[in-house]
């Protein structure tokens, strides 16, 4: 078991003021068979009422809507969680939805070439997907700035390279080629600086998390935000906004293991 101290940290900031802004932020680490959040304190600027709420796949989320002109909206949300395991329970929610390619995971010819000339082992659901991600990592290539947030998995893959998100989606996209139910996580890492992506797989009931940027299993040093079909199920910030000009969005995690 870990303790880890972590702070996830967004910036928006505009070149003209916004005089109207409607949110929705999922950047909430929430309590499962994997994790325990001991402290949590969530800080907006400007400091402005909000609602909390889960969203259809039981991602916390805050969401709210402000008339104070501004020209940076920021939010810092800080605690304390005890992590384990990197295997939870079913959830009581329809697994099916995971089983099906959507979206951003979609395959096209080139992905689907590829499975194909794998020797995937007739084994378990997991050991299936371990195979498959030890043979991602050694066919893709991490390059940041190639990619963007509405890169499919069958894009990346063809390109060679890609980040966090485009891993998940690949692997996603190849545990169903293989008929195993997958599914998109978001968090945070000790050692990221930002946050990062990666992918639970289920097998006779249980969750397994597993990390195919990093080729690993994801677990004690990882806090788990939110999961969904794909990136966009789970964004961490939507919202709408009056004025505002050009935007720019800054990203800063930290994640430190308390002794």
């Amino acid at each position: 078991m870990s303790k880890l101290q972590f702070e996830y940290r967004m910036d928006l900031t505009y070149s003209e003021p916004v005089t109207e802004c409607h949110y929705t932020l999922k950047c909430i680490p929430q309590n499962t068979d994997m994790q325990q959040i001991r402290e949590l304190t969530i800080e907006l600027t400007p400091v402005t009422d909000y609602q909390r709420d889960s969203d259809s796949f039981g991602n916390l989320m805050i969401y709210g809507n402000h008339y104070i002109p501004h020209t940076c909206f920021s939010v810092t949300v800080k605690g304390i969680a005890e992590t384990w395991l990197s295997v939870s329970q079913q959830d009581a929610g329809n697994s099916s939805i995971y089983s099906f390619p959507h979206g951003l995971n979609r395959t096209g010819a080139n992905l689907r070439a590829y499975h194909s000339r794998l020797t995937v082992p007739a084994h378990s659901p997991y050991e299936t997907a371990m195979y498959l991600m030890r043979c991602l990592h050694r066919d893709f290539r991490y390059v940041q700035g190639v990619t963007t947030m509405n890169t499919s998995a069958e894009e990346a893959w063809t390109l060679g390279q890609g980040v966090c998100q485009d891993y998940a989606h690949i692997l996603i996209a190849l545990c169903h080629l293989s008929n195993i139910p997958a599914r998109y996580v978001t968090g945070m890492m000790i050692g990221e600086g930002h946050s990062h992506a990666w992918v639970e797989i289920l097998d006779h009931g249980y969750w397994y998390a597993l990390d195919p940027t990093n080729n690993c299993i994801a677990a004690d040093t990882y806090i788990k935000i939110g999961h969904g079909r794909t990136a966009k199920d789970c964004m961490l910030n939507k919202g709408l906004i009056k004025g505002g000009g050009r935007q720019i969005q800054t990203v800063t995690v930290s994640v430190q293991q308390l002794s």
